[in-house]
């Protein structure tokens, strides 16, 4: 029985390493895919975009680095980030054409590229405003200015009428 235990295990170690086996040999024996093999789950996002608008493409397996380029935006730098992945943040040109595009990303240290594609949007999308970020003019200053002042006449008035007026004392 014990023997038959052996075996079982000895079967199950043997197909683990013959299943991970042809894994390791494909990314260069490295396990992760940091053997310049090129980009590997290239994401983008969104996939429609405004003209103006920016784009997050990430990638793994560009440890060196990389780029992004497409005719909608300029080649962009591919940066590590802390897990490990590669990013990207291009933004679309303001005069690029409404329609379909490719985006390639390709790792310095690997001659291979791979091609996504997004939809450029016409228009500029949603426009924040400045958020408060500009002083007020003086023409703003002097209507809020005549605004508090005629509040505090009539609020004025209004007390020293009511005074009088409740019992006829002051």
């Amino acid at each position: 029985m014990r023997a038959s235990r052996a075996l079982a295990v000895a079967a199950t170690a043997f197909a683990a390493v013959g299943v991970c086996a042809p894994a390791a040999v494909a990314t260069g024996g490295t396990g992760g895919g940091t053997g310049g093999n090129g980009p590997t789950n290239v994401t983008v996002r969104p996939t429609q975009v405004h003209q103006g608008g920016q784009l997050a493409v990430s990638a793994s397996g560009c440890n060196r680095g990389g780029s992004v380029t497409s005719n909608a935006f300029p080649p962009t730098a591919l940066t590590l980030n802390r897990s490990g992945n590669s990013a990207a943040t291009p933004r679309i040109y303001d005069h690029a054409t409404p329609g379909q595009y490719n985006l390639a990303v390709k790792c310095n240290d690997s001659p291979l590229v791979v091609t996504r594609t997004f939809t450029v949007i016409a228009g500029r999308g949603a426009q924040g405003g400045l958020g408060g970020s500009m002083a007020p003019s003086s023409t703003e200053m002097t209507i809020g200015a005549a605004l508090v002042g005629t509040a505090a006449i009539g609020g004025g008035l209004f007390i020293s009428r009511r005074r009088r007026l409740s019992g006829g004392k002051v």
